[in-house]
């Protein structure tokens, strides 16, 4: 992840660019409006993803606009888009780029490096369970260190850059299951379920006519990664940051205490990075909605999206039907926020 600037500016520039974020999350979502129909929740935990500079996983059937809402992003803020169908023959370097023989001015040959489509902005990893891990791991660096190494030579990533990764939950020949590893670098899971019904009709109305929307750029890069940064300068007070590095700790099972449901039904619990983003994409939020501070509000609120791919379930669990979703809220509600008796 990247660190936060040595040196803060003044505190009224941070007010009026805390301001600028709103109005640019109002605009973003003006313009996604005109093209993804509902699914708000999906939309604001992306839009988290974006000012925090994470990456994240969309998850749901065919049919509920998970690629349209990442291309639409990435054209209401300008950034460069690639696009990368994962398949079963798909090999590393068709997504980090290879160094191929080159003709000189000279006569004499050389080995030149032709970029991969993750030279971009924003990456749509689609449908990435249908490449085996070794193809997989090669978007690791690049989620991690935005920067990518090839036969040895290291590459750095323009900033802002994103990974969105798309996966289909019912749909289970042929795929192969995230390494802990990777799912680990997505700041949230983001669950994208079928509309209601006059949501449904709205898309196949405005989606069968003559006429189809225009979207405007709204926001700049140069914007984001200004955003990006005063997110990581958002204070946080110790007592948040305890309830969520302690909503985190609570997931592990432990032979020495912790909670019964969690040594029943856990095989793992969550990684420090888990904590991280909770307290990062609470950063987030609370500027989204024009508060420099941080609540234990917050933290609760992005629990979900931040844990359920980061909590490995038991067989035990698997066999009594339970979900990671249940054993969050079971966290939440077991977890006492700090000073409040509980």
């Amino acid at each position: 992840m990247p660190h936060a600037q040595d040196s803060d500016p003044p505190a009224g520039a941070d007010m009026a660019l805390a301001e600028r974020i709103q109005e640019g999350r109002a605009k973003i979502l003006a313009e996604l409006r005109k093209i993804v129909v509902g699914q708000d929740e999906a939309v604001d935990h992306v839009l988290l993803t974006l000012f925090v500079g994470g990456n994240s996983l969309l998850v749901g059937v065919p049919g509920l606009a998970k690629t349209l809402l990442v291309q639409s992003v990435a054209q209401v803020l300008d950034l460069d888009f690639s696009r990368i169908q994962f398949t079963p023959d798909l090999m590393p370097s068709d997504i980090t780029g290879t160094e191929i023989i080159q003709q000189r001015e000279d006569g004499s040959r050389g080995l030149d490096f032709a970029p991969g489509p993750v030279f971009a902005n924003v990456v749509l990893a689609d449908e990435i369970n249908r490449t085996p891990p070794k193809t997989q791991s090669a978007l690791l660096e690049a989620m991690e260190e935005k920067r990518v190494t090839v036969q040895a030579e290291t590459y750095d990533l323009a900033p802002p850059f994103f990974v969105f990764a798309t996966q289909n939950p019912i749909e289970l020949e042929g795929t192969y299951p995230l390494p802990e590893a990777q799912l680990d670098r997505f700041m949230f899971h983001i669950r994208m379920e079928h509309l209601e019904e006059p949501e449904e009709l709205e898309v196949v109305r405005g989606t069968t006519d003559a006429t189809q929307p225009q979207l405007n750029r709204v926001v700049s890069r140069e914007d984001m990664i200004a955003f990006q940064d005063l997110v990581r300068r958002v204070p946080v007070a110790e007592p948040v940051l305890r309830y969520a590095v302690g909503l985190v700790r609570a997931s592990r099972p432990s032979a020495n205490g912790g909670h019964a449901f969690v040594n029943d039904w856990v095989s793992y619990g969550a990684s420090v990075r888990a904590a991280q983003y909770l307290v990062l994409g609470g950063k987030a939020r609370a500027l989204s909605q024009g508060r420099l501070t941080v609540s234990f509000d917050d933290v609760r609120a992005l629990a979900l999206p931040v844990l359920r791919h980061r909590i490995l379930v038991n067989f035990r669990a698997e066999s009594e039907g339970r979900t990671t979703d249940e054993l969050v809220a079971k966290l939440i509600d077991a977890v006492p926020v700090p000073g409040s008796g509980m």
